[in-house]
């Protein structure tokens, strides 16, 4: 019985896609909305003491899972980091380190302060090589353009919501402008390939939900840099909400999709866009 399973349980493993570190992501997204519900709302905070833990447990069973893949197949791995597609979605792993360093900030600011930095070195190294790999392989067609393209360049733009806590203000400054300029670019490219080109397949439909978090989180990190809010902040956080209401309004759309692993990307966006205090 043990023999017969092995080669099962072993296809399993070889097939653990990357793109599981999305759930983190959306974990740990939806905690930080509890947590902010907390002051805004009143909310119990067991809840979002709840899904903090959860996010944590995923992080290490998916990460545990996934460094098990690398070892035992590792030209699988090395296929799937060089995928055109596939690559984006290794930087999942360090923007789940920085959401949950943000997550943890409040209860244990050592910890919070040791996921930053691995984040944030991890992330950059992401960029560096995801820049590379755009700027000099002739392997990328206009139909990898995708918005799950954000993650590894608009990411950098998480760094200052926790790094301006820990007392990084100039670090956050370099990465909050490496997110921003990058994103209007990949936006320019992204929106040309819909505009276009041939419409998204339909597995990948719901990563247009991606297009909302770089405003969404740009908001809550330049709201923190420059410590008050401004008509730029203001640009930011409506610039997301007419994106949620104009994805909102293609519902019909959305609903008949059949269930993908892409789903995830519905849960980060939308928890960062949590309504904040507008008013002065």
């Amino acid at each position: 019985m043990e023999n017969s399973s092995q080669p099962l349980n072993e296809s399993k493993l070889q097939h653990f896609p990357i793109a599981f570190f999305a759930m983190v992501m959306g974990c740990t997204g939806l905690a930080l909305a509890w947590q902010k519900a907390i002051q805004v709302l009143g909310t119990p905070t067991w809840v979002a003491h709840a899904l903090l833990i959860l996010s944590g447990m995923l992080f290490l069973i998916i990460s545990g899972t996934y460094l098990l893949k690398s070892m035992r197949f590792k030209p699988v791995v090395a296929a799937e980091f060089n995928h055109p597609l596939k690559l984006s979605f290794f930087p999942a792993i360090s923007i789940s380190l920085l959401l949950l360093s943000t997550a943890t900030l409040s209860l244990h600011k050592q910890l919070s302060e040791i996921l930053w930095f691995s984040g944030s070195l991890l992330h950059l190294t992401f960029t560096l090589y995801a820049l590379g790999q755009w700027l000099h392989h002739p392997k990328y067609k206009i139909a990898h353009t995708t918005p799950a393209w954000f993650i590894p360049v608009v990411g950098n733009i998480l760094v200052p919501i926790a790094g301006v806590e820990h007392g990084y203000t100039e670090v956050s400054w370099f990465f909050f402008s490496i997110g921003l300029v990058y994103w209007v670019i990949l936006k320019t490219l992204i929106f040309n390939r819909l505009f276009f080109h041939d419409p998204l397949p339909e597995k990948l439909l719901p990563t247009l939900f991606i297009l909302i978090a770089p405003p969404a989180v740009g908001f809550i990190s330049y709201t923190k840099l420059n410590g008050e809010l401004d008509n730029f902040a203001r640009l930011l956080f409506y610039s997301a909400l007419f994106l949620v209401l104009m994805l909102f309004s293609q519902f019909k759309r959305f609903s008949g999709i059949r269930f993908y692993l892409s789903w995830w990307a519905y849960s980060f966006p939308l928890a960062v866009t949590f309504p904040p205090n507008l008013t002065p």
